[in-house]
């Protein structure tokens, strides 16, 4: 699922490079047509249909989920939820060999979070699945920052973390689609298991990164509190609907979001923020 993004295009990648064949359901062909040139498979289909799901899982040796990132969800988290129960639908008919499921830091705990919330509940719809199941928990994307780019030009990153010298958990997407990649080809498990993946690094450390590869020197700005639902909107979230997504940020700086939680796997990050900015400032450049 989600080829067409960040998460699943890495660990497709990945696979292609292990020489494993890739299957992906997709909305829109067009978007996805890079992927077929590459020998994928394309299935139409949506998340909301567990028909198309169920068509996309026929014969695999692995499965990849994931929600649709929803960052203004409704109050009673209708749009993840008709997601889940299409995929339990699917994949207790379908009943792969393993299922690997994208979650998040924070997972763990059932309020407060703000808009992980939604992968609260894929966890809680998915305890009762046939398949072995890993849920990875991933923390804050380094590509969230990837703004910088731009805006960092006069010497400052804006960031929601408070104090920006804090560490909390954050990963870069290749690494996720490489963890992924290796729990989809790798020993088999019986079971569900829960692997934390990312290290702890602060908005401090992510500018200096920035600067680095801007050749400036770029120091991280904390936004006001007072002014994160204007950001997130100038971010694209709808006017008025920017509390889950500010939920979450408090959450992240109460500390909620950080590496070790009882009876998980932890696996660290080895892409920095500096690879993914040289990556990206080198694809634009």
């Amino acid at each position: 699922m989600g080829i067409t993004g960040n998460v699943g295009g890495a660990t497709a990648r990945h696979l292609l490079a292990q020489g494993k064949k890739v299957r992906a359901l997709v909305r829109d062909r067009e978007k996805a047509l890079s992927w077929a040139n590459r020998g994928v498979e394309l299935v139409d289909g949506d998340w909301n249909d567990s028909a198309a799901i169920e068509r996309a899982l026929e014969g695999v040796e692995g499965a990849l989920v994931m929600l649709p990132p929803v960052w203004a969800p409704s109050p009673d988290y209708k749009e993840a939820k008709g997601v889940i129960a299409s995929y339990v639908e699917a994949l207790t008919k379908a009943a792969p060999p393993r299922v690997v499921a994208l979650s998040s830091m924070g997972a763990n705990r059932t309020s407060g979070h703000g808009v992980i919330a939604a992968l609260s509940l894929l966890e809680q719809g998915f305890r009762d699945l046939t398949s072995p199941v890993a849920f990875v928990r991933a923390g804050g994307f380094f590509e969230n920052f990837l703004f910088g780019l731009q805006v960092a030009q006069g010497g400052t990153l804006p960031a929601f973390y408070n104090p920006t010298n804090r560490k909390s958990t954050m990963v870069a997407t290749n690494d996720i689609g490489a963890e992924f990649a290796t729990l989809l080809t790798g020993p088999a498990w019986s079971g569900q298991r829960i692997v934390e993946l990312g290290s702890m690094v602060s908005a401090d450390d992510v500018a200096e990164q920035l600067g680095e590869v801007l050749n400036l020197d770029v120091k991280a700005f904390a936004i006001p509190r007072a002014g994160w639902a204007e950001a997130l909107e100038q971010f694209g979230i709808p006017k008025g609907h920017s509390g889950p997504a500010e939920e979450m940020y408090e959450a992240v700086n109460a500390g909620w979001m950080d590496i070790g939680v009882a009876g998980t796997e932890h696996v660290a990050g080895t892409t920095s923020a500096r690879d993914v900015f040289e990556a990206a400032s080198n694809l634009n450049g």
